[in-house]
C-alpha cells in the first residue's frame, strides 16, 4: 500500500476509533512523517523492515534528541506499524526494542516566601484576579491536579466544612480538606465575582468573563503573569503548587500516606518522589550553611 495512503487510514483510525483529538493525532503523524520522509524515505508499506523501529531510535539519539523525544516518536511509530499489522498491510513481527530509560526528574520546586509572593501577587481590585487568587489558594491548600481544579463543580466544595471532592485519574474520587486562605478567598470570588458572571447559573465553578470554564493554557499564562510580578526566576507551571504543596507538606511532618491519599497517587512510589525533593532542599539549606560559616 502506499505510505501516504497508510498514514492516512491510521489517522482516520485515530480520530474515528481512538477518539483523539486532531491534535494529538497531527502529533503523532508528525512523528510518523519524520521516519518517512527523513529516516528511510519510503513510499510503500512493503518497504517496511523489521528492524525499523529500533535504527529509528538510534537515528534519535545519534541527532542529539533527548531520550524523552525519541521515546515519544517511537512510540507514535510502533502504534503505527501495529496498526498496519492489525489491518493485514503488513506482515512482519512487531520489533521489541531496548530502549533507554527516561531521565528522572524532580519537579519544580520554589521555596515557602515564593509561593506566598505568588499568591500575593494577584491584584484584589480587579475581578479576574480575585478569581485568579482563589485558585491560586486553592491549588496550594489541596495540591489539585491543574485539570481537577479547572473542572470543579459549584458542588464539589463545601465551604462548611472546607472540604474540596474531585474525581481523579481512574475515576477515583477524593476528598481533600483545604484551609482558611482557600475558603476566604473562594468565598469572596464567589460574592463579589462569581455572581455576577454572565452565565452564574453554569455548574462550573471558576469562569472566565464569559461564563466559560478556564482553559490549561489559560491559567499557564496567569501562573506565569505572576510568577513575573513575585520576582520567581523559576520556570514554573500551575503544577509547581502541586508540587510544593506535596513537598511543604511532607517537610512539615505530614505522613506519606496520607499525603498520597490527599494527591490521589495509585502508587506511593510516586509520592516517594517528593521525600527526594525534600531532602535534597534539606542538604543545600545544610550545604548553605556550612559554607557562612
Amino acid at each position: 500500500m502506499d505510505i501516504k495512503d497508510a498514514i492516512d487510514n491510521y489517522y482516520q483510525y485515530l480520530l474515528a476509533e481512538k477518539g483523539l483529538s486532531i491534535l494529538t493525532c497531527k502529533a503523532y503523524l508528525e512523528d510518523i512523517n519524520l521516519y518517512t520522509d527523513v529516516f528511510k524515505k519510503i513510499t510503500d508499506t512493503n518497504e517496511i523492515e523489521e528492524d525499523d523501529l529500533s535504527e529509528f531510535l538510534k537515528f534519535q539519539l545519534e541527532n542529539k534528541k533527548s531520550v524523552t523525544t525519541a521515546l515519544r516518536r517511537l512510540s507514535s511509530l510502533k502504534g503505527f506499524f501495529m496498526f498496519l499489522v492489525k489491518e493485514e498491510i503488513l506482515n512482519i513481527p512487531i520489533e521489541e526494542v531496548d530502549a533507554p530509560k527516561k531521565p528522572f526528574h524532580l519537579p519544580t520546586l520554589i521555596s515557602f516566601e515564593e509561593v506566598e509572593a505568588l499568591l500575593d501577587a494577584p491584584n484584589l481590585e480587579k475581578d479576574d484576579e480575585i478569581r485568579d487568587k482563589a485558585m491560586l489558594e486553592m491549588m496550594y491548600a489541596s495540591g489539585l491536579r491543574v485539570s481537577e481544579l479547572l473542572n470543579l463543580k459549584k458542588g464539589d466544595i463545601d465551604l462548611k466544612e472546607n472540604i474540596v471532592t474531585v474525581m481523579g485519574k481512574g475515576k477515583k474520587q477524593r476528598k481533600i480538606p483545604f484551609g482558611e486562605f482557600a475558603s476566604e478567598f473562594v468565598v469572596k470570588y464567589i460574592n463579589d465575582v462569581r455572581s455576577k458572571n454572565v452565565k452564574v447559573k453554569s455548574e462550573y465553578l471558576f469562569l472566565s468573563k464569559y461564563g466559560e470554564p478556564l482553559s490549561r493554557q489559560y491559567f499557564f499564562k496567569r501562573i506565569k503573569k505572576y510568577a513575573l510580578l513575585a520576582g520567581i526566576k523559576e520556570n514554573i507551571s500551575p503544577h509547581t503548587l502541586r508540587h510544593c504543596f506535596a513537598t511543604h507538606m511532607l517537610e512539615n511532618g505530614a505522613d506519606l500516606r496520607i499525603v498520597q491519599e490527599m494527591l490521589g497517587h495509585t502508587n506511593i512510589a510516586t509520592t516517594q518522589i517528593y521525600t527526594h525533593v525534600s531532602s535534597k532542599r534539606i542538604i543545600s539549606a545544610y550545604d548553605s550553611f556550612m559554607k557562612n560559616n
